[in-house]
């Protein structure tokens, strides 16, 4: 047992498809037990993207602390390592003051990191950015895929080299440390995850689907209802376009497509919902196949916050 696991920090980390009801049971939950939520989700770390993210409102943070939100300015990236990092340091501060933590959130590689090793991989300079761009503009992806498959004579693994956000962040980080893609996998795979000395405790929330599908078109038609593409206009104004995970994000896509024309503004809420549909449909999936054990706890049948995740 580590020194970490003795010392009695345990994680609870209460996970589930979007618009479950995690934020509600989160908010009640932490009340109860003098506990603080640490957010797992890559959009709520940016400061504006607060209607379509359905973002914990401000009475909601005053009630309970919340951790990793409003972290980052629209055009700074974000990734999976960078994440792991700035969430084991909360955790650390939380747990030094005698406070209870509970993740919330369902961005899948940030959530692995509460349980697996992070790609962190090696820095990719600019100057090798900049030649993978160069050659990526030159001859497209076949390209790509050439030079790196002459970099890794093995085979390119289980890479996706039809994808060329893909295939160009690999030839980046091999021509940045000189390595295969198998030796990079096989540091990957010797690592070990930021919280492996912590007790952590995994529960998802699942909600029917009638129900499910109701609360999303809900949510979409409230987020059209309360300003959505006043606050897309002032994002793209702000830089939203450099970041392109967040300008692709459900909610944002379809407003930058409204605001730009392509799109019917009377379809906006509509379209969202759609779209979050389908993501529920791939996170039960990823949920199902990438996540350890866990509970897996009915939000029909919760009388309590006990019920949902033990105290």
């Amino acid at each position: 047992m580590s020194a970490r696991r003795e010392s009695g920090r345990t994680l609870r980390v209460l996970t589930g498809c979007t618009a479950a009801g995690k934020s509600e049971w989160a908010l009640r939950w932490a009340e109860a037990n003098s506990g603080e939520i640490l957010s797992c989700d890559s959009l709520l770390v940016y400061r504006g993207m607060d209607l379509g993210t359905a973002k914990p409102t401000p009475e909601e943070r005053a009630r309970v602390p919340h951790h990793l939100v409003d972290v980052r300015e629209v055009t700074e990236p974000m990734n999976a390592p960078l994440y792991a990092s700035m969430a084991l340091r909360a955790a650390e501060d939380i747990a030094a003051r005698g406070r209870q933590i509970l993740v919330v959130g369902g961005s899948g590689f940030y959530l692995r990191s509460f349980f697996a090793p992070v790609a962190a991989g090696p820095e990719v300079p600019r100057a090798v950015r900049e030649r993978v761009d160069a050659l990526h503009a030159s001859g497209g992806l076949p390209a790509l895929v050439a030079e790196l498959r002459r970099l890794n004579p093995g085979g390119l693994g289980r890479l996706d080299a039809a994808n060329p956000r893909r295939v160009a962040g690999a030839l980046g980080r091999c021509l940045a440390s000189g390595r295969t893609l198998d030796e990079l996998a096989s540091d990957f795979a010797r690592a070990a995850s930021p919280f492996s000395g912590w007790d952590v405790r995994l529960v998802r929330l699942e909600r029917a689907g009638p129900e499910l599908d109701a609360r999303i078109a809900g949510r979409a038609e409230a987020m059209v209802a309360s300003g959505l593409l006043d606050e897309v206009a002032r994002l793209l104004g702000a830089g939203l376009r450099s970041n392109p995970s967040a300008a692709g994000a459900i909610g944002y896509r379809e407003a930058i497509e409204v605001l730009e024309g392509r799109a019917p503004r009377e379809g906006l809420a509509g379209a969202i919902a759609r779209a979050t549909r389908a993501l529920v449909k791939k996170q039960r999936t990823w949920f199902r196949t990438q996540l350890p054990p866990h509970r897996v706890v009915d939000a029909a049948g919760l009388g309590g916050p006990s019920d949902l995740v033990p105290g």
